[in-house]
C-alpha cells in the first residue's frame, strides 16, 4: 500500500458566486499535513470580474462559467468531476468550508478504517459548523460524535419524491453505517469517479438521494465519522446569492423551475428503475432492500420509524 504520506486527494469544489472560496482553497493547503498530495478541481460559476487569482502548488484545475451560463450545482460537480486524474482519493465540498490542522491524515484514517468494513464505501454527513467574526474562525461544534444523516421529522412524501433531511447524533467513536449523504462533503476512494460519475442533470432537490440509491444498490456502504471539516451554514447574514435567485433567474433562457420539474421526473425515473445509463440504480441491491433498511420505502410512498431515527449499526 501506498504510504499515507503519500497518498493524494482530488478535492472537487464547484462555487456559485462564493467570496469564500478562495478561503476554503487556502484553508485546506494551509491545514493539510501533506499539502503537495492536494489536487482541486474548481468550477467557479462567477463573473469574470470575480475571477479567482491564487498561485498555488500544485496548479489549481479551475474553470469559469457565467453565472448566467450554468444549469445548475449538479452540473457544475460533474465538470469538476472530470479534472480528476487517478488521484488516491476523492474530496468533493462546497465552497464554504474550514479544515482542522492535519485534516487530510485524520480524513485517510478514517477512510482506511472503513474500508476494512466495506472496501467499496463512503464517508458523508453534514459537517459541524463554523462561523466568521471579523475574519476569525468561530467554531460551532454540535457533537465530538458522528453527526448522522435522517429524515426530517416533519416531512412526509407528499405527491413527490423528494424529501428533506436533518441531521441528528450517534453515540460512537465508530463509522455508523447511513443511508443518506450530504452532497457538500464526500469523501471516498478515487474509484468512485469511474463508478458513480456525478449526474449533471439533476438541479438541487434530489440529488443526494438519488447518489445516495445509486451507492446503495450497488453494494456500496455509507459511513459517518466525525469530520475533520467545518461548514459555513451561513444561518444569519447570508452573504452569496443562490442559483435559483430571481435577479439572475429572471436573465437565463432556461429558468430553474424547469431544471427542477426535469430533476424530479429524473429521480422518479431512477427510482423505478429506468435506464439512465451510468447513472442507473445498480443490480447488488434493490430499492425493496433500501425500504427494508431504512424505512424510506419509495415504492408505497411511506417513511417508518427508521427514516426518521436511524437503523445505525456500530460496526466494529
Amino acid at each position: 500500500m501506498i504510504p499515507v504520506a503519500e497518498q493524494t486527494i482530488f478535492i472537487s469544489i464547484a462555487s456559485y458566486c462564493d467570496p469564500l472560496l478562495a478561503f476554503t482553497i487556502s484553508s485546506a493547503l494551509n491545514n493539510a499535513a501533506n499539502p503537495q498530495n492536494l489536487r482541486f478541481g474548481i468550477v467557479d460559476q462567477s463573473p469574470a470580474s470575480q475571477r479567482l487569482s491564487m498561485q498555488v502548488e500544485p496548479p489549481l484545475n479551475y474553470v469559469q462559467v457565467d453565472p448566467l451560463d450554468t444549469r445548475g450545482v449538479c452540473w457544475a460537480r460533474s465538470l469538476a468531476m472530470s479534472f480528476y486524474n487517478g488521484e488516491d482519493w476523492f474530496l468533493q465540498l462546497d465552497s464554504h468550508m474550514f479544515f482542522e490542522p492535519n485534516w487530510d491524515i485524520k480524513l485517510i484514517a478514517e477512510g482506511h478504517r472503513c474500508a476494512k468494513l466495506n472496501p467499496d464505501f463512503v464517508i458523508s454527513s453534514y459537517p459541524n459548523a463554523f462561523e466568521l467574526d471579523n475574519g476569525k474562525v468561530i467554531k460551532k461544534v454540535i457533537s465530538e460524535h458522528p453527526l448522522v444523516i435522517v429524515v426530517h421529522d416533519d416531512v412526509k412524501f407528499d405527491n413527490s419524491d423528494i424529501l428533506q433531511f436533518t441531521f441528528s447524533f450517534a453515540e460512537a467513536n465508530k463509522p455508523v453505517l447511513g443511508f443518506a449523504l450530504g452532497a457538500g462533503c464526500i469523501f471516498a476512494p478515487g474509484k468512485i469517479v469511474q463508478a458513480f460519475p456525478y449526474d449533471p442533470h439533476f438541479y438541487f432537490f434530489g440529488e443526494e438521494q438519488a447518489y445516495a440509491l445509486r451507492l446503495y444498490t450497488h453494494g456500496w456502504d455509507i459511513m459517518h465519522v466525525c469530520l475533520p471539516i467545518y461548514h459555513y451554514y451561513q444561518i444569519k447574514g447570508d452573504i452569496r446569492p443562490r442559483h435559483w435567485d430571481e435577479e439572475q433567474d429572471s436573465k437565463r433562457t432556461i429558468k430553474h423551475d424547469r431544471l427542477v420539474k426535469k430533476a424530479t421526473a429524473r429521480l422518479h425515473t431512477l427510482i423505478n428503475g429506468g435506464d439512465l445509463g451510468v447513472y442507473s440504480l445498480g443490480t447488488t441491491r434493490t430499492v425493496k432492500d433500501y425500504a427494508d433498511f431504512c424505512g424510506i420505502d419509495y415504492m408505497r410512498q411511506t417513511l417508518n420509524d427508521k427514516a426518521y431515527l436511524g437503523p445505525w449499526v456500530f460496526n466494529s
